[in-house]
This record gives C-alpha cells, sequence and structure tokens, in this order.
C-alpha cells in the first residue's frame, strides 16, 4: 500500500514529543505539508526544523490558542487532536481546577479546532480529523479517573462529528493508543519502580500493571503514528466515525 498525502496540509497537535511528533513525521513522510505545534516556542522551532516542517506555538488548551493557530493556519485537511495532559490522582482528591484543565486540554481543544476546520473541509468535498484517544477510553483507570473521562469524551465526540459531516467526503475518528512509550509514561513508570533500570521498570509494568496487554511491553511511538497515517489516508475513505485500537490488545473487549 502506498499512501501519498501530497497536497495536503496536515496540522497534528501537541506534536513536540511522544506520538504527536512520530505522527507528524509519518505524515510528512507520506508527503503531507505538516504543521506541528505546542506550548514552547523554542522546542517547536527545534522539532519543526528537524522533521523540516512549519510549527506553530500555541495553546490549544485555551480559546486564545486555538484562535492563535486558526488565524495563521485557516484551513487543513488532515486535523490530529492529538494534545493531551495526564496526572495520576486518586479520584476524590481531583480539584475542580484539575478536573477542569485536562478537559480543556484533552476535550474542548479538539472541538474548538474541529468546529473551524470541519465545516471547511466539507465545503472541499474531502477531510480527515483524527482523535488521539486512549484503551483508557474503555477502561478507565483507577489511578487517573479524570484522564479516562476525557478520552471516553473523545470518543463520543468524534462519532456524533463523524454523523454530522456524513457523505461529504470528510471522514472522522479516533485511534486509541495503549500503553506508549512517550517520555511522560517513561517517567510514570519511573515513578513505579524508582530502584530498577527501565527495561525490568517497563516489564514489571507491562506485567503487573497492565497484565492483559497481549503484546506484553509498551508501544512505540511510531505504531501507533502507522494507523493515524493510514486513517489520514485516500486509502480509508470507508472509514470513519470509528474507534481504532492500536493498543497491543490491553482492553480486554472485542469492540471497540
Amino acid at each position: 500500500m502506498n499512501i501519498d498525502l501530497s497536497g495536503r496540509t496536515a496540522l497534528v497537535t501537541g506534536s513536540t514529543a511522544g506520538i504527536g511528533e512520530a505522527a507528524a513525521a509519518a505524515l510528512a513522510a507520506a508527503g503531507a505539508d505538516v504543521v506541528v505545534n505546542g506550548r514552547d516556542a523554542d522546542r517547536v522551532d527545534e522539532v519543526a526544523k528537524r522533521l523540516g516542517v512549519r510549527g506553530i506555538a500555541a495553546d490549544v488548551g485555551t480559546a486564545e490558542g486555538v484562535a492563535e493557530i486558526v488565524e495563521q493556519l485557516p484551513d487543513v485537511d488532515v486535523l490530529v487532536n492529538n494534545a493531551g495532559v495526564f496526572s495520576p490522582i486518586p479520584v476524590f482528591e481531583i480539584s475542580d481546577a484539575e478536573w477542569l484543565r485536562i478537559y480543556q486540554v484533552n476535550v474542548l481543544s479538539g472541538v474548538r479546532l474541529t468546529r473551524h476546520y470541519a465545516p471547511r473541509m466539507v465545503n472541499r468535498g474531502w477531510g480527515r480529523v483524527i482523535f488521539v484517544s486512549s484503551e483508557s477510553a474503555v477502561q478507565p483507570p483507577t489511578e487517573m479517573v479524570h484522564y479516562g473521562m476525557t478520552k471516553t469524551a473523545q470518543l463520543a465526540l468524534s462519532r456524533g462529528m463523524a454523523q454530522e459531516v456524513a457523505g461529504t467526503g470528510v471522514t472522522v475518528n479516533s485511534v486509541l493508543p495503549g500503553p506508549t512509550l512517550t517520555e511522560g509514561v517513561r517517567e510514570f513508570v519511573r515513578s513505579l519502580y524508582p530502584d530498577l533500570d527501565f527495561a525490568e521498570a517497563e516489564r514489571r509494568f507491562m506485567a503487573q500493571d497492565r497484565p492483559t496487554s497481549l503484546l506484553g511491553r509498551l508501544i512505540r511511538p511510531e505504531e501507533v503514528a502507522n494507523l493515524i497515517t493510514y486513517v489520514a489516508s485516500d486509502q480509508a475513505a470507508a472509514t470513519t466515525g470509528g474507534a481504532l485500537r492500536v493498543d497491543g490488545g490491553v482492553a480486554s473487549a472485542i469492540i471497540p
């Protein structure tokens, strides 16, 4: 299968590290004109130069940050709503401010950006909107219920938005990674097993904390990026309104 995104413009939010950076690199390799995004201008510039793409520094967790992006980039063909934050906190200790913070970044960023870009995609007769959700959407993690809640919300959003643009040439989907070897997850695993080297900590984490994984290891960001790139392509024209797992089998359910 030859995926060719030449002539397509793709915005990947939260793309200065981890899954977002891997997705930006994969989309660029497929020929897309990619725009990376993050809050830190120096980091955005560094990643944009390394990947040979454009960059926009803005906080998509705020209405002002989204407005700044759409002013600089009025149209895109592929929108990857990847920006997200997580923090392990016992559910009854999560403050109102923390509930609102994680909702603003993980959910409202995608709402605001898709609300701007999707209707314009419809007018052009082609577009791809991809929410980077998580297996936590279908099996909420006890240590961060608020994060799981936002990931479940993304599934409802992507399905509802897909229904709204039905038959227009625009698709909306969610991709559900499992535990992935990003810097944030690396630090989280290290915090759980501070006395072990990382290879052993990874094995212990998967065996004890994610025992349902059929893969038996942390997923690599590039493996998630491969699915994102496919969903962004012409070849995925019949895939819409879906929740697509790339979780290593950690969610012990058949659908999604």
